[in-house]
């Protein structure tokens, strides 16, 4: 493998992946420095090691699309800036490269083709306002419990098949799933981790013996157990590929619909303006996620030498690709750090990713932001954050743990 001194490469005079900076909110000032003086830089030392960061959306996009020279694969790192242990290196279709990653992907599209988005989005609708029905007027309480986790993980279950009382299991094992965190980096934690991932596969399994038997259904676990590609994975790869779904089906929704409450209480114009013309709302779904960005990053590996951004990276080197950054590039989105509900091109933000590894749900989750946004709307609510706000200590998922808001209908 070809090395590179330390002095030949853009050094960043700090380390993004250290988590106080999201859970204190103070990454902008960072990013846009980078962004401005070094869109690709080397960081030589960090909880996870050594890592290259990728944090303009033009050179994002670059990476995302050349996917023979960036890999996704689990068996070069994988998509997280950790390098994970063996047990824990999950092996599922977006931790994969072409011919493994397109056949994988086939079992799971149709799930979210346009004829069964319309059919989730009566589901969504539906589910949004029985939920919003009980939200108590007045009184002070959890946004995040009694919401976002309600309504993201509550049609996890609808696309799973699942009842409805294995909610509080799925949001306990989408959390270990996604938990990247240094405090995560020791043996005692991934034994806890390897504990809540054979429960799930467990109740997975047992859900999937059940579908075996019976006619292949629309939902995504009759899907992989007839399928060709997805029938026949080994423990390992069931796993893997149940937890990005859950995951990939939880965490972009429920974190956007919590940075909704924020962004609507910080930015109360973007109210008036939907208030004023409801055919803004599908461009506010956008523009959240946009502003959100639940996912932090995605990180590839180097398959070759290459040149990126005025740098020389050696084969084999950990590229992490800074959404949160690429969707306040001032380039693309002028005053990124405002939620504008008219912005013209909201919907060119990375949130979903790019290229071949595009979120697969990306569809349902804008439908499921936008029902919420248009129902907010319709029901005359402000929405006020109180105190005691809590986020995710995470490079990977920018979340909020804890909203406690008060709702009024004005």
């Amino acid at each position: 493998m070809a090395t590179i001194a330390n002095e030949e490469r853009a050094i960043a005079p700090f380390d993004v992946s250290a988590e106080r900076i999201f859970v204190e909110d103070d990454w902008h000032e960072m990013f846009a420095l980078l962004r401005a003086e070094m869109p690709v830089s080397y960081c030589p030392d960090s909880a996870f090691g050594p890592y290259w960061s990728v944090v303009t959306h033009d050179l994002i996009a670059q990476v995302e699309l050349d996917h023979a020279t960036y890999s996704s694969s689990y068996a070069l790192g994988n998509i997280t800036i950790t390098d994970p242990p063996p047990e824990s290196n999950l092996q599922n279709f977006i931790a994969a490269d072409p011919p493994v990653h397109t056949a994988q992907r086939k079992v799971i599209q149709p799930a979210f083709n346009p004829s069964q988005m319309r059919m989730r989005e009566e589901q969504v609708r539906s589910f949004c306002s029985n939920l919003l029905d009980g939200i108590p007027i007045g009184e002070t309480f959890d946004w995040v419990d009694r919401v976002s986790v309600e309504q993201a993980i509550g049609m996890l279950c609808i696309l799973f098949d699942m009842p409805h009382s294995d909610l509080t299991d799925l949001r306990r094992w989408s959390d270990y799933a996604g938990g990247v965190s240094a405090e995560h980096m020791t043996d005692e934690w991934r034994a806890e981790w390897m504990g809540q991932m054979q429960q799930m596969l467990a109740r997975f399994d047992e859900l999937m013996d059940a579908k075996r038997g019976e006619e292949p259904g629309d939902d995504l676990l009759s899907r992989m157990v007839h399928s060709e590609a997805m029938g026949n994975l080994n423990p390992l790869e069931r796993l893997s590929n149940i937890a990005l779904l859950i995951v990939g089906g939880n965490d972009t929704t429920r974190n956007s619909m919590s940075g909704l409450v924020l962004a609507l209480h910080q930015f109360p114009e973007a109210l008036e303006k939907l208030r004023a013309d409801p055919s803004l709302i599908p461009n506010a779904a956008q523009e959240i996620i946009r502003w959100q960005s639940p996912v932090l990053h995605m990180r590839r590996t180097t398959t070759c030498d290459t040149e990126l951004g005025g740098q020389h990276i050696p084969k084999g080197e950990k590229i992490v690709m800074w959404y949160n950054s690429a969707n306040r590039d001032e380039a693309v989105f002028p005053n990124g750090d405002t939620f504008d509900v008219t912005r013209d091109n909201a919907r060119r933000h990375l949130g979903f990713g790019h290229g071949i590894h595009r979120c697969v749900g990306a569809r349902l989750a804008e439908i499921q932001i936008g029902t919420l946004i248009e129902e907010i709307v319709n029901r005359g609510w402000r929405i006020t954050p109180q105190e005691g706000i809590e986020r995710l200590s995470s490079p990977f998922l920018r979340g909020i743990t804890k909203l406690p808001v008060t709702v009024e209908a004005i």
